[in-house]
């Protein structure tokens, strides 16, 4: 039987508009087997999994766990572990660092102020300082979530690892498996998918100049959908590869007037946006967004015990108006 990823790879998927959303990612080590919930199913006490899970809904903070490229010998949990905060909108970005022997501490963390950009609670808890190193390039690795991810995710963190590229982790879900293998790097906070090893080292040295490659890039995390979607058709438009150049300051869902006869050419009650994006030089797009689905109906995931037709982002028209002076 064909994987999810091979399947959405032959009918050619659009991977646009389909990044995780978190404005603030925070990653803690832990070595070791996961689970399909690795917060609850690895050496991570399940009991401080469950809070962080709790204390994370609905302040833009996506918690994850990371652990070192290479074979994942069930030897308990190391004595201190690296956790990282990384902060993704455009002109605020930041990856904080800390090392920890305790991971109840991270219940003490502000994350409603974490996803604001805020890591002033991260510093004090955890002894946090700027990460200085290399971006971050975290890898999905977890087979016990979907196999793809195992199958092929594995390999590419490997061979990063190998190849010399420092700040590789595996992570435990970026989802989207049917992508995979799959990679987001960090402070910026864009996601890939379909990465192979070469594309990855491309993206990793244009993410140390503080560009961003398009090649299937799936969106900015700190984006919806749409927005991430409508982002990605503007740097395809004009070429604009600086990474925190551009930023989705407005989506406005469309409300469609059923008796307008362009209304009804139109795909019934599929939803429509329309996304302003804004350059820092004063210009601004306007973007028009509609969610298709993805056909023939698929296996989303390996796991899936029914077929779907995952939703698309579709981008419509996009259209500059005059310039109307610089952002401040």
């Amino acid at each position: 039987m064909s994987t999810c990823a091979t399947v959405s790879l032959e009918l050619d998927e659009p991977v646009a508009g389909t990044a995780a959303m978190a404005t603030t990612w925070l990653l803690l080590e832990q070595p070791g087997p996961w689970g399909a919930n690795a917060l609850l199913s690895s050496h991570l006490d399940p009991a401080v999994g469950r809070a962080l899970e709790r204390a994370a809904k609905g302040t833009g903070v996506r918690v994850a766990l990371i652990r070192r490229p290479g074979r994942h010998a069930d030897c308990g949990t190391p004595q201190t572990r690296r956790v990282y905060a990384a902060h993704t909108v455009p002109g605020r970005t930041w990856v904080r660092a800390a090392v920890t022997d305790d991971s109840a501490l991270l219940l003490a963390l502000d994350l409603a102020a974490l996803g604001r950009g805020d890591h002033r609670s991260f510093d004090a808890v955890l002894g946090g300082v700027p990460h200085t190193g290399h971006p971050l390039a975290l890898v999905c690795t977890n087979g016990k979530r979907d196999r793809c991810c195992a199958l092929l995710g594995r390999p590419l963190a490997a061979e990063l690892a190998a190849s010399g590229a420092e700040g590789v982790w595996e992570v435990t879900h970026l989802g989207g498996h049917r992508f995979a293998p799959t990679l987001l790097v960090l402070p910026y906070g864009y996601a890939y998918g379909r990465v192979r090893a070469h594309t990855a080292g491309e993206i990793l040295h244009r993410v140390r100049e503080g560009r961003i490659s398009l090649r299937d890039c799936r969106g900015r995390s700190a984006w919806e959908l749409p927005g991430q979607a409508a982002e990605l058709a503007v740097r395809a438009a004009t070429g604009e590869d600086r990474a925190d150049a551009l930023r989705v300051v407005r989506v406005v869902e469309v409300v469609r007037d059923a008796r307008d006869p362009q209304d009804a050419r139109t795909d019934g009650a599929a939803p429509r946006w329309e996304v302003t994006v804004a350059h820092a030089d004063g210009r601004h797009w306007q973007v028009e967004v509609a969610q298709g689905a993805a056909r023939p109906p698929r296996r989303e995931s390996c796991g899936a015990s029914v077929l779907g037709t995952p939703a698309r982002m579709d981008v419509v028209a996009v259209r500059e108006p005059a310039v109307q002076g610089a952002l401040a």
